[in-house]
């Protein structure tokens, strides 16, 4: 049976008289195999379309938490480096007011060496 003469079968015969005109006979509507075809590149296209749109969220993303990690590790430089300074000072000041730094006495030159 070919597709012309499925549809020519979904007909339904003139009502003759003495006839209700109403039929409540069930049709099978199919698609078509073009219609099909179609409907399937659609739905194709459909879902790559939403593939890629995942993709470049997912990049924009990882763009953001490069940058982000960029930034941490300068800051966590940045704070070594600052907590070596501070203890640098810090040293300084103890070994000034240390007891031993105030009973030492201030060295002079006895002389040259020739």
């Amino acid at each position: 049976m070919t597709y012309s003469n499925a549809l020519a079968m979904g007909r339904q015969p003139a009502v003759s008289r003495g006839q209700n005109s109403v039929s409540f006979k069930v049709t099978d509507k199919r698609l078509g195999p073009v219609s099909n075809t179609i409907v399937l590149i659609v739905l194709a296209c459909l879902l790559g379309l939403l593939y890629l749109t995942q993709v470049t969220k997912t990049n924009a993303y990882g763009y953001q938490i490069n940058g982000l990690q960029k930034q941490q590790t300068k800051l966590q430089q940045q704070n070594e480096d600052l907590t070596v300074a501070s203890a640098r000072s810090q040293s300084m000041d103890r070994v000034a007011s240390s007891a031993e730094a105030q009973s030492m006495t201030q060295g002079t030159p006895s002389g040259s060496v020739q």
